[in-house]
């Protein structure tokens, strides 16, 4: 198919590390990836991760079919989990096509946009998450995510394919770059924490309640702890929260002296 040409823009400083991560959770196709690096790049997006890619890395279709988004699959990142992938991250997006029974907070691409602008704005790194394209995230890979993005469409019809869905989120944060808001952090309110030092508070939570007898079947723990992670998620920890959490914890463990 031809290529359309389209205007280009002089601003060089939107090819940079401060655009959204986006992490592709177990992609099948490496055409897709391609198709979806060559999207963020019409953006200004260039980091692209990807979780247990189904036929492997590299993969030459992906090459070809990024249409010269090269240096994007030159510098993909691989990565065994999820968890893994957005552990330098503070804020998590999860693309979703569909209602979930995990309690998160949803928005539209256009209030993702304006909410990443402001965090980027402070030095924070986002990451955009995109299931599979056959089943989408499921519901454990969602709860990793602090926000879900829905893409209003025509209800009758709403079906996209993984470079479709890529192209509207990071089209979106281009489209944002003269609208950023100018909200920075207090001193008062604290860096939020990373998913790599939040799963680790979750593991350190899971084996405490685990250890004191609060899961009261092994059939309801996995339920459990997705409510108790959402929970945290939803109200996004600094770090001096997570301290204060880690001393409440740990004291309440501790054994009492008579």
């Amino acid at each position: 198919m031809e290529s359309i040409n389209t205007e280009s823009d002089n601003n060089s400083s939107l090819l940079n590390h401060n655009s959204p991560v986006v992490v592709l959770c177990r992609p099948q196709l490496g055409e897709n990836i391609g198709t979806a690096a060559r999207a963020m790049l019409n953006c200004g997006v260039i980091n692209l991760r990807l979780v247990s890619p189904r036929d492997g890395w590299p993969n030459p279709k992906a090459l070809s079919a990024c249409s010269g988004a090269d240096s994007i699959i030159a510098e993909t990142k691989i990565f065994s989990s999820l968890v893994d992938a957005v552990s330098d991250c503070q804020v998590v997006f999860a693309s979703s096509a569909r209602p979930r029974d995990v309690m998160k907070r949803v928005v539209t691409p256009r209030q993702a946009a304006r909410e990443i602008r402001a965090a980027t704005n402070n030095n924070l790194r986002i990451a955009l998450l995109f299931g599979p394209e056959r089943t989408g995230l499921n519901n454990d890979e969602i709860g990793i995510a602090d926000s879900i993005i829905e893409i209003p469409l025509n209800p009758s019809f709403s079906s996209l394919n993984l470079a479709q869905a890529v192209l509207i989120l990071c089209y979106e944060w281009y489209l944002d770059r003269d609208s950023t808001s100018s909200e920075r952090f207090s001193g008062r309110v604290g860096r939020p924490v990373d998913k790599k030092q939040l799963y680790s508070f979750f593991e350190f939570l899971d084996i405490s309640l685990e250890e004191h007898g609060f899961y009261p079947t092994p059939e309801m723990r996995p339920s459990m702890v997705r409510n108790i992670r959402a929970m945290f998620t939803r109200i996004e920890l600094t770090q001096q929260d997570l301290q204060t959490l880690y001393g409440i914890i740990k004291n309440l463990l501790r054994p009492k002296i008579k």
